[in-house]
This record gives C-alpha cells, sequence and structure tokens, in this order.
C-alpha cells in the first residue's frame, strides 16, 4: 500500500478510538518516558512495519524491533519505544490491536504452509476475500508475511465466476464465453464449479483459473484425473477451496492442485497477545 494511503489508514483508526479525546489522560502527568511492547505468547510476529508508520506519525521513536515475520518467544520484547507519555498512551490500543490481528493470521498461515510444503512446494496457500471491512490490506499482508499467496485484492482485479453469477447464466460454458468475450485481455478468468463435469467444461473453454469448490479429495482427484486424460490439466490453474482445515490440508496437497484457498485465515485466526508497558 502506498504510504500515504497507510498513514490515513491509521491515523483513522486512532480518530475513531480517541473520539472527542482521552478523558483519562487529560489529568494524568505527561513525561517523556520509554515503553516496551512485549508477547505473551510464541508466535510469528507481523505489523513490524505498520507500527512503525503510526509511531512516526506520532513522534514516538523506535528504539528496538524485531522484523516482520520473526519467530518470538514468550515474554520476549517486540518493540522498545520513547516518546511522549500521552502519545503513546494515545497510539497503545490501535498498535495492539494491528499487531495482535495481523500476527495471528501469519502464524495460523505459516503452519497452513508447513503442512502443505512438507507434501508438495509447488503448491500456493491462498487467503480469501473473507476479510474485515476496511482492515483487509493489513489481514492480506499478514498472509504475505507468512509465505502465503494474498488472492485477489477486490472485485477490481480478477473475473471470478462464483454460483451465483452462474445462476444468471444457462451453464458455465456460456459464462465463460461472454466472460471472454466482455473482460480485458489483461483480466484472467477464474471460474468456481462443484462438479467434474463443469471443471472439464470450463477447462476446455479457455478458463485461465478453476475453482474447485467445496469438493472431497475424491471429487478433486477425480477432476484433475479427467483433465489430464483429455490433455487440458496443464492449461488451467487449479485451486481448491472450502472446508480447508489443518486437519485436511495434508490430504488435497497430495491431489496435483496448484492453489488451496482458505478463508479462516483471515475470518478465524486467533489473535496473539501482545502488551505495552510504561517503564
Amino acid at each position: 500500500m502506498n504510504k500515504k494511503v497507510l498513514e490515513e489508514k491509521l491515523l483513522r483508526m486512532v480518530e475513531e478510538d480517541l473520539g472527542s479525546g482521552d478523558i483519562t489522560t487529560e489529568f494524568a502527568p505527561r513525561k517523556r518516558v520509554r515503553a516496551e511492547i512485549i508477547s505473551n505468547n510464541d508466535c510469528i510476529v507481523s505489523g513490524i512495519y505498520e507500527l512503525r508508520t503510526l509511531f512516526n506519525l506520532f513522534n514516538i521513536e523506535v528504539l528496538e524491533s524485531v522484523n516482520d515475520g520473526d519467530k518470538v518467544k514468550k515474554r520476549e520484547k517486540i518493540f522498545i519505544l520513547s516518546g511522549d507519555s500521552n502519545d503513546i498512551l494515545l497510539v497503545e490500543r490501535t498498535a495492539l490491536n494491528i499487531l495482535s490481528r495481523m500476527s495471528g493470521i501469519t502464524t495460523l498461515t505459516s503452519e497452513f504452509i508447513r503442512r502443505v510444503k512438507r507434501i508438495n512446494p509447488e503448491i500456493r496457500v491462498a487467503a480469501t476475500r473473507k476479510i474485515t471491512p476496511l482492515f483487509g490490506y493489513f489481514e492480506k499482508r499478514a498472509v504475505k508475511i507468512a509465505g502465503g499467496d494474498p488472492h485477489r485484492s477486490g472485485l477490481y482485479d480478477l473475473v471470478l465466476i462464483k454460483d451465483n453469477h452462474l445462476k444468471l447464466f444457462k451453464n458455465v460454458r456460456e459464462a465463460i464465453r461472454m466472460a471472454k468475450r466482455k473482460a480485458s485481455f489483461t483480466h484472467k478468468i477464474e471460474i468456481e464449479v462443484n462438479n467434474v463435469k463443469d471443471a472439464v467444461t470450463s477447462a476446455d473453454e479457455g478458463a485461465d483459473i478453476i475453482m474447485l469448490d467445496n469438493m472431497s479429495v475424491e471429487q478433486v482427484k477425480d477432476a484433475v484425473s479427467k483433465l489430464r486424460e483429455k490433455n487440458l490439466r496443464e492449461k488451467v490453474i487449479l485451486e481448491v477451496s472450502g472446508g480447508i482445515t489443518l486437519d485436511n490440508i495434508s490430504d488435497y496437497s497430495r491431489l496435483g492442485v496448484d492453489v488451496i484457498s482458505i478463508g479462516r485465515l483471515t475470518h478465524s485466526a486467533p489473535a496473539q497477545d501482545f502488551s505495552l508497558k510504561i517503564l
């Protein structure tokens, strides 16, 4: 994200928290202090760049910090800061919320990737658009820091024909043909299917990416086999999505697909716990 846009997002977050003013800090003595942010559990940390940007906006000096993607231990120092006590207290919760949420996503994504890579290092683990409104940049960046793929950012960067779009067409063949006629040549065309027949038809019609959605391991295996029989497998990117968990991702990793996309990376990752302490 453009740094100016990021700064504007961060300022809006602080403004939302501040409201008409910090009624507690108003009567506290104002001092030049040091503070530290500490991890309360083992995790893989992310959000360091974003917090550095936030602290800079409020003239809070970063004396020390870890890096995005670092593995940290419980009680490890993430930041050592120096600045005005009122400014540090003003941004404290915004900073910790960003750090906690992003680190949770990075930690969970890293575990999914670890389980995939030990079976097939070529498979990409991707996020989805199941993100928090106005916070999507932070969630997608947390996925990237872990080594995952952010997938599309919004409605504007990929033609993705989903089940609800297909209700408006006779069949997948008509939908893909319309997309190829109407869409720019710069946009890839992806289609979501839930059976082997539509997967084969989509590949035959020239879809760039086929999402095998909510299909069982056996169904995906069958789809890959049928595409190979018809010499279509190498002409498409195969993505598996829907119901992927840490328990079953190893099974899907063995099927010869290219991408496994997982909504829970962004919508269900447990936040990690951090504390800020004035010294």
